[in-house]
C-alpha cells in the first residue's frame, strides 16, 4: 500500500517502455484499485501481473474481499499467498493460506507462497520447524506443478529493516525447501527470496544455485529502483 492509482499507473507505463534483461520473468502487484488501469497498460509489455491478496471463494456475499477469479479475468498470472502481513498484522492463519491456494489453482493463477520465521524462531531455533509446517498445511495433498506454484522464502525479521538474510543461510533455506517440495510433488518448484532486497544486493541471491529469483517490497515502488535492480542482474 505505497502507491495510490495514479502513481501506480505512472509506475507501470515507465515499465512497460523499461528493457527488460533476457531469460528475466517480471511480475509487478499492484493494489487493487489500480489493477485493471495498469493491466492495460503493460498488455502489449514482458511484464505480467499478480494480486497482493485474494479471497478464497469465486463470488458471493463476501463484502470486502477480491476473489482469484476477478484478479484472473483482470489479467492476473500470479497471487500472493499468506505474505507475512497477512499472516502477522491480519492474523491470516495456515488454513486460511490453503484455502486461498485452492482457491488460485482453481481458478488458473500460480501461486506465490510466502513461507518464513519469526525472529522469535530464529532465537529458539525453530527455523524448520515453522517452515515444515507452513508447507505442510499448503501442500499436503495439493495437485502442483512447477508451473502453477512458487515459493517465497521471507524472513520475517529480514522484511522491511535494511537486514537481509545473509546469501549463504539463503541458499542453506532454499536448498532444503527444495527437499521438503520432494514429499508433496514436485521439487523443481522455483525459490524466490524476499526481506530486504534491493539494487545493492540483489545479484547476490539471484546467483545462488538452489534461487530462482526475488520478491520485492518498497524497493519495487521507484522506476530508478526498478532500473537499477535489473541492471544489477543484466
Amino acid at each position: 500500500m505505497y502507491l495510490n492509482a495514479a502513481e501506480s499507473e505512472n509506475l507501470a507505463r515507465a515499465l512497460s517502455v523499461l528493457p527488460i534483461p533476457a531469460g528475466v520473468d517480471l511480475a509487478v502487484f499492484p493494489n487493487a484499485l489500480a489493477y485493471r488501469a495498469v493491466s492495460d497498460i503493460l498488455a502489449s509489455s514482458r511484464v505480467e501481473l499478480g494480486a497482493q491478496n485474494v479471497a478464497w471463494t469465486p463470488q458471493g456475499a463476501y463484502t470486502g474481499a477480491t476473489s482469484a477469479l476477478m484478479f484472473k479475468e483482470a489479467g492476473a498470472t500470479y497471487a500472493l499467498v499468506g505474505h507475512s502481513e497477512r499472516r502477522h498484522i491480519f492474523g491470516e492463519n495456515d488454513d486460511v493460506v490453503r484455502k486461498k491456494i485452492e482457491a488460485c489453482s482453481r481458478d488458473g493463477i500460480t501461486s506465490v507462497l510466502c513461507v518464513g520465521e519469526t525472529n522469535e524462531d530464529r532465537q529458539n531455533d525453530k527455523r524448520q520447524y515453522r517452515l515444515k509446517k507452513q508447507l505442510m498445511v499448503a501442500l499436503e495433498g495439493l495437485k502442483f506443478t512447477e508451473n502453477n506454484l512458487i515459493i517465497a522464502y521471507e524472513p520475517v525479521w529480514a522484511i522491511g529493516t535494511g537486514e537481509p538474510c545473509l546469501p549463504t543461510d539463503v541458499e542453506d533455506v532454499a536448498g532444503w525447501i527444495r527437499l521438503e517440495l520432494a514429499s508433496y510433488g514436485p521439487s523443481n518448484v522455483s525459490v524466490l527470496y524476499g526481506g530486504s532486497v534491493n539494487s545493492e544486493n540483489i545479484s547476490s541471491f539471484v546467483s545462488l544455485p538452489s534461487v530462482g529469483g526475488v520478491l520485492v517490497g518498497s524497493a519495487g515502488t521507484g522506476i530508478a529502483g526498478l532500473k537499477s535492480m535489473l541492471d544489477a542482474i543484466r
